[in-house]
């Protein structure tokens, strides 16, 4: 099974090379990683993917919490989240074609970013699901590069503690008098 695995870590040299070297040792393969800033400075969000069974991956996730550099870590998986993916992918276009590959990309909700002579350079972010479908219409007019991000993810809701509500006394009463539309119980 895939899971879906966030980790917060101090932005310094060598944090990241620790990480996926404890998923090496694993013997876990990484299918998707995206790393960039978060919301609190100094600190950067990874994002991986890593296909394995629950009890492997939740030994990793408590490995990784004991990291140093690492503040928090999260398996979202089977969690309501937010999952995109971004893909640019430069494809063959001339003369007719143009047009065709304007509606399949609209039809997907994508972006036209860039046109050269002989090609276009297309923007599409959305679930895994929908890029990849993209990609298997545009192969018929010749994919001639591709990047993908790989997945980021978010936490439905209030989903996760907050660092102001870890440190803040009494937030689980508060929290749990609420439902979902925002009204008290």
């Amino acid at each position: 099974m895939k899971h879906t695995v966030i980790a917060w870590m101090e932005d310094k040299p060598g944090v990241l090379n620790r990480v996926a070297g404890l998923f090496r040792r694993r013997n876990f393969n990484i299918e998707s990683l995206t790393v960039g800033h978060s919301e609190t400075p100094g600190i950067s969000r990874m994002t991986f993917v890593v296909d394995g069974d629950d009890r492997m991956v939740d030994q990793s996730v408590k490995q990784l919490e004991k990291l140093i550099n690492v503040t928090r870590v999260e398996n979202v998986t089977g969690r309501p989240a937010v999952i995109r993916e971004l893909a640019l992918i430069r494809v063959r276009a001339t003369g007719a074609q143009r047009a065709e590959v304007v509606q399949l990309v609209d039809i997907f909700r994508g972006r036209i970013v860039d046109v050269a002579r002989d090609s276009m350079v297309v923007e599409i972010t959305g679930p895994e699901s929908r890029v990849n479908s993209l990609i298997d219409l545009l192969k018929y007019f010749g994919i001639l590069e591709m990047a993908r991000t790989g997945r980021i993810a978010m936490v439905r809701g209030s989903g996760s503690v907050t660092r102001e509500q870890e440190f803040t006394p009494g937030w689980e009463e508060v929290s749990s008098n609420v439902v979902m539309d925002g009204a008290p119980k």
